[in-house]
């Protein structure tokens, strides 16, 4: 990218690192370009992910080794080299780097408290500095301009409008950060209920290819995507027939005693419900006129509420620190002696469970799609306190640690 200082046209320190031409314009930044793609996958489908159906555009490679990579909402970005370092806001995002064999490149996070790294203990080799993440938390920096120039990363691994409309920034803002540090490549895939985000969306493993291409590691991608096909279409050869699958009621609440949840619809198609449309199972509000939240959209429900729906399973966000035994001892007990909460058919049945991380990338998803299976379907999958695995540890370690065959 190069800096108009009037009499010249210089280079900044982030020459090798720069914008496509005509990218960094108001209207392609707001996202005015394309209207929003359809909902696409319907519950209880497989996301599919084969080349022959990917939607993502493949880098433009030229004669002198830089490439292109094009993300909505931000356009084509240009690269004269392979991204040394970067940042995500988001743990799925992180949890792609990382798959990629990128970790230790990794400066900072959004949120360290929402990128749950316990996963990958139980992936021989892989690991996160989780003491670098938490000194570097934009969250806790309120997503200032000062700790992106501190960091200094070569790419950001976000959504740009996402610090437009949930943190203040101005389009100008965006450019300058952009221009003086690193480009922005990301799309905010985990919801798709925002009403400013009017631009395209991306599946789970399109946004992983396009992160693949940031960082110039298709082969892992690749592995990855084989790897994820085949584990899902064996589970969904196991899954009972679709009239004897449960609906669920996905909500959040971080109370040990909730009175009252956030709502999300699991038909939203966003990446944070992901395992549940795999699983084949039915969204509980349907039909009810209730939304999920969203930047505009607050809405709360009781359990007067949630009695009129009873739905089969209740998944409950905000409780991934507890293991599934703590949840069950602190909040599924506290709504067995709610004199209403303990009217549900799910609670009754015990079946209220941890609802997943909001934010998954590729590596959470193989655990939390393992995890769901057990907690839906526990006559095939094994209960969800059991330690029966249902894909193999390490051939993702190896495919993390690059050694699998091309």
């Amino acid at each position: 990218m190069v800096r108009d200082t009037g009499d010249e046209t210089v280079p900044t320190r982030r020459d090798y690192l720069k914008y496509g031409s005509g990218v960094v314009v108001g209207g392609l930044l707001a996202g005015c370009t394309e209207s929003a793609e359809s909902e696409g996958t319907p519950t209880g489908a497989t996301e599919t992910t084969s080349a022959a159906t990917s939607t993502t555009t493949e880098p433009v490679q030229t004669e002198d080794g830089s490439y292109t990579v094009s993300m909505e909402p931000v356009g084509d970005v240009t690269f004269e080299s392979v991204p040394e370092t970067w940042v995500a806001y988001d743990g799925g995002y992180a949890d792609m780097g990382v798959a990629l064999g990128k970790a230790d490149a990794m400066t900072g996070i959004g949120g360290a408290g929402r990128y749950y790294t316990g996963v990958y203990d139980e992936l021989p080799g892989v690991s996160v500095d989780r003491s670098t993440l938490e000194a570097n938390d934009l969250g806790n920096a309120d997503m200032s301009k000062e700790i992106f120039y501190e960091l200094d990363n070569d790419v950001h691994l976000m959504d740009p409008q996402m610090l437009v409309n949930w943190f203040d920034w101005s389009e100008g803002d965006i450019e300058e950060i952009a221009t003086n540090v690193g480009p922005f490549v990301g799309n905010l895939i985990f919801r798709r209920e925002d009403v400013w985000h009017d631009y395209r969306y991306y599946t789970l493993y399109e946004a992983f290819e396009t992160v693949a291409e940031v960082l110039q590691e298709r082969a892992r991608y690749e592995a990855f995507e084989e790897l994820h096909d085949e584990f899902i279409a064996d589970i969904q050869t196991k899954l009972p027939p679709a009239d004897e699958r449960p609906n669920v009621l996905l909500v959040y609440e971080g109370s040990d005693e909730p009175e009252e949840f956030s709502p999300y619809r699991l038909n939203d198609q966003g990446t944070s419900k992901k395992q549940w449309r795999d699983l084949g199972v039915s969204d509980a509000l349907a039909g009810t006129g209730i939304h999920g939240i969203s930047t505009t959209d607050r809405g709360r429900i009781d359990y007067e509420t949630m009695l009129e729906i009873d739905p089969d399973v209740v998944m409950l966000r905000a409780h991934e620190r507890k293991s599934a035994t703590e949840f069950r001892d602190t909040v599924l007990a506290f709504m067995q002696d709610h004199p209403v909460g303990s009217e549900l058919t799910a609670v009754q049945n015990g079946r209220v469970y941890r609802g997943g991380y909001l934010f998954q990338g590729p590596i959470h998803n193989l655990f939390l799609t393992e995890r769901a299976a057990k907690q839906l379907y526990p006559d095939v999958f094994g209960e969800v306190t059991s330690d029966e695995q249902l894909f193999d540890r390490q051939r993702v370690a190896d495919v993390v640690a690059g050694e699998f065959s091309d």
